[in-house]
């Protein structure tokens, strides 16, 4: 039986590699299980693991891989999605079909470090799997750089973007800087200023006027070849 705050992380990191594709780096989990230090993340994470409920991925910084939920915690989150959303897909296309791989175009190169240019053209095309993209308009991002590595997002890593004008706070996003570079960042508004947000240390948070940004889309997968 896992206590209170651990079942609240467990559950916190599966609903952010829902939504993002990744899981939440150590202070992300910090500030919303409202402790005082990572240690006790730490601690969380090590119980996590020893249970048999997560397991920390070699090699990738701060990477975690959901194995089991508890019994009451799965049925309890089925049930949230239990409700029919609105479904782009023909009512009778077959599940197996609607799963399978899909081509996106790649969009060229993301900074994950400073910004670069624009992207503008399409340089290839990507197989990514349907069941990792809901309704809308996708692209895909070939990652440069490591400024988001705490969040899982390492340098030669393709990002799968759904198109959108908007983001929360929190979100992952493709940034557009005074229509000039773009940069891949997470998003936090407070009034008319907006902070991108590295996943490193070594990268400082960079602050623009909101009339200087516009959002171009935001992280919903990740794909890696090893």
């Amino acid at each position: 039986m896992l206590t209170r705050k651990q079942s609240d992380l467990l559950e916190f990191i599966h609903r952010r590699i829902k939504a993002d594709g990744v899981p939440p780096s150590f202070d992300e989990m910090k500030d919303a299980l409202d402790l005082r230090s990572k240690s006790g993340i730490h601690r969380l994470i090590t119980a996590l693991e020893e249970r048999g409920f997560i397991r920390r991925l070699a090699h990738r910084a701060r990477a975690l891989e959901i194995l089991k939920l508890p019994e009451a915690m799965e049925a309890r989150l089925a049930a949230e999605h239990a409700a029919p959303e609105p479904d782009p897909k023909p009512a009778d296309m077959p599940a197996d079909i609607a799963a399978l791989a899909l081509n996106l175009p790649v969009m060229g190169r993301i900074a994950a470090g400073v910004p670069i240019s624009a992207i503008s053209e399409v340089s290839h095309e990507i197989a990514v799997p349907g069941t990792m993209l809901g309704s809308g308009n996708h692209y895909a991002l070939e990652v440069r750089g490591d400024s988001m590595i705490q969040a899982g997002i390492n340098d030669g890593d393709v990002v799968v973007i759904r198109e959108t004008g908007t983001a929360d706070n929190g979100d992952i996003v493709v940034a557009l800087i005074e229509d000039q570079e773009a940069t891949l960042k997470r998003f936090r508004r407070n009034g008319k200023r907006i902070a991108l947000e590295a996943a490193n240390p070594a990268y400082e948070t960079r602050i623009y006027s909101d009339e200087q940004v516009r959002v171009q889309g935001r992280l919903v997968g990740l794909i890696r070849s090893y």
